[in-house]
């Protein structure tokens, strides 16, 4: 694995991490979701570097990306889409497989919808697409969305605890706790390397240390309230370029309504929708090779240009977590 940083128009520097060989042209990108950074997918992502260049990328706000970001001017999930166009630009101006995780996945797709000359397909793990009325009164008259659609997982991220007395102390206060309890390892160990950082000016051996969220509670917040964004005329985007596209969605607990999913496949009957079984909407850190199949199989169609006969799966090498008696 090896830690990148790339100048930004805006100010600040976007930062990531990479794996593969770096002569060759990066094949595939993933976005992470609200809250987490690039670092938690490394166990999935890493895999894939034997065969080709990959990266994952930490969106302004998070990680290790420095940035501006001011939760008062947040209203789009469209000033992350134009900082992956920017990196793109740059880093990947030929196209990449583009994958992402909730809100990382509908970036993904905002990305398709305004350069699809970027990207070659789309992996998506329960991308945020909410319904078309939603986002209707989102752009007409947002007041009224807020009063109906509020968002308890922005309440919820400005009450986030943000400063620890150490690495495991933050570590031990997630561990086993909410949404994490059902994380594989090492994704949780792998999220809080670039999740926190110490914030003081100790020594290195102080026993009085903090460490501090690297992405502030009330931008998490912010992000999770930023719903004007413009997934469906991005789908017909995609659509009208021949994108291909998989988008995979719990069974159980996705972000992708009955209704939703079925509007989706109505709108582009190329797409893939893959249900997986026993798994909630942080699918990539419960099977993390669900995920890491498709996206092994976009990089073989779409950059290798293996046929179906072939291409294999990469090994699963992630030990699924102990369960209850």
């Amino acid at each position: 694995m090896r830690r990148f940083a790339v100048d930004m128009k805006a100010g600040g520097q976007l930062a990531g991490i990479e794996f593969g060989d770096p002569i060759k042209p990066f094949a595939a990108v993933w976005l992470h979701a609200t809250g987490f950074n690039a670092m938690t997918y490394q166990s999935m992502l890493a895999p894939l570097g034997l065969r080709q260049r990959v990266a994952a990328l930490d969106m302004r706000g998070h990680g290790r990306s420095t940035m501006p970001a001011k939760p008062g001017k947040m209203k789009t999930w469209n000033r992350y889409r134009d900082d992956v166009i920017e990196w793109l630009e740059k880093e990947a101006p030929h196209g990449v497989v583009l994958g992402g995780h909730s809100m990382g996945g509908t970036v993904a797709l905002l990305v398709a919808g305004k350069r699809p000359d970027l990207v070659k397909g789309l992996v998506l793990a329960d991308p945020v697409i909410l319904s078309r009325t939603m986002y209707f009164w989102k752009h007409v008259f947002p007041p009224a969305s807020w009063l109906v659609h509020r968002s308890p997982l922005a309440k919820n991220a400005r009450k986030r605890r943000a400063d620890f007395g150490s690495f495991r102390e933050a570590l031990e206060s997630y561990s086993g706790r909410g949404a994490f309890q059902s994380w594989r390892e090492p994704f949780l160990a792998d999220y809080l390397l670039d999740g926190i950082d110490r914030a003081d000016h100790n020594s290195a051996d102080s026993p009085d240390q903090t460490w501090r969220l690297l992405c502030a509670p009330k931008w998490e917040a912010a992000t999770f309230r930023a719903q004007r964004n413009t997934p469906w005329a991005a789908m017909k985007k995609v659509r009208k370029h021949k994108i291909p596209i998989t988008i995979l969605r719990p069974n159980g607990s996705s972000v992708i309504s009955p209704k939703v999913r079925a509007q989706i496949i109505l709108l582009n009957q190329g797409l893939i929708m893959r249900g997986v079984r026993g798994v909630s909407h942080f699918l990539p850190m419960e099977a993390p090779y669900e995920v890491r199949d498709v996206l092994s199989a976009y990089i073989a169609r779409l950059v290798e240009r293996f046929t179906l006969e072939e291409d294999t799966h990469v090994a699963r090498t992630l030990s699924a977590p102990r369960r209850r008696a």
